[in-house]
């Protein structure tokens, strides 16, 4: 059965034309990252750099898009930086991208690619649905810091993604907590790609149909349904 997602009212009212896609990936096979995974982030590190071909990442109109997102819930852009952004901007840093396991470095090398804010989730650690909405101020996050576990609490009014259990992710696709992120272990997984205008429904579909041919190359034999943009 699959996830059930759901976006807030408020958020939609906040931000208009917001749009997820949604992916279903079962039967994944992860490990450490291979030849194959590094050549994925190796190749979107050169489109990247041809779409910016030398501006800034702010300067690229879907990430401007995202930096107004964030001011309009009151995060600050230049501190708390959307997925997306941090890293183009780790991929044109001396170290370059990060290497992290075959299915997250599948999603990341889309993000860049696309610059367009995606995640992953392990749809086994996930507890109930999963809502975007702006936060009471109550929800707990659950972290590490310092070596050590740690709850931290959303501010009021921030967007965040959560579950029945708590928030997933903060400020929208910011910092993702450790309980859902995708590890070696992951067999099953939700990916999310965040669109805002002026990206466009077709662009989506092709970030989100080379997210598929990505996952096929490093865990050949899954089954992965895309879900229609909502």
């Amino acid at each position: 059965m699959s996830l059930k997602l759901t976006v807030s009212d408020e958020v939609r009212a906040l931000v208009p034309g917001f749009t997820h896609l949604a992916i279903e990936a079962r039967g994944l096979v992860n490990g450490p990252s291979d030849a194959t995974s590094s050549a994925l982030l190796d190749e979107a590190a050169g489109r990247l750099a041809a779409r910016l071909d030398g501006r800034t990442p702010d300067q690229d109109p879907h990430v401007a898009a995202w930096r107004a997102a964030y001011t309009a819930f009151g995060a600050k852009p230049s501190r708390t930086r959307n997925s997306a952004e941090a890293l183009a901007r780790r991929a044109s840093a001396d170290g370059g991208l990060p290497r992290i396991n075959r299915l997250v470095d599948a999603y990341n090398a889309i993000s860049v690619a696309h610059l367009i804010p995606v995640g992953g989730e392990d749809l086994n650690r996930i507890e109930g649905g999963m809502r975007l909405v702006r936060a009471t101020g109550e929800e707990e996050f659950v972290t590490v810091a310092g070596g050590e576990e740690t709850v931290e609490h959303p501010e009021p009014g921030e967007i965040v993604w959560c579950d029945e259990r708590g928030v997933t992710c903060r400020r929208w696709n910011w910092r993702q907590g450790p309980r859902t992120r995708i590890d070696d272990d992951t067999t099953d997984a939700l990916f999310l790609l965040e669109s805002l205008a002026p990206m466009t429904r077709e662009e989506l579909l092709t970030a989100g149909q080379e997210l598929v041919d990505a996952l096929l190359k490093v865990s050949p034999g899954a089954l992965i349904t895309v879900r229609d943009p909502a």
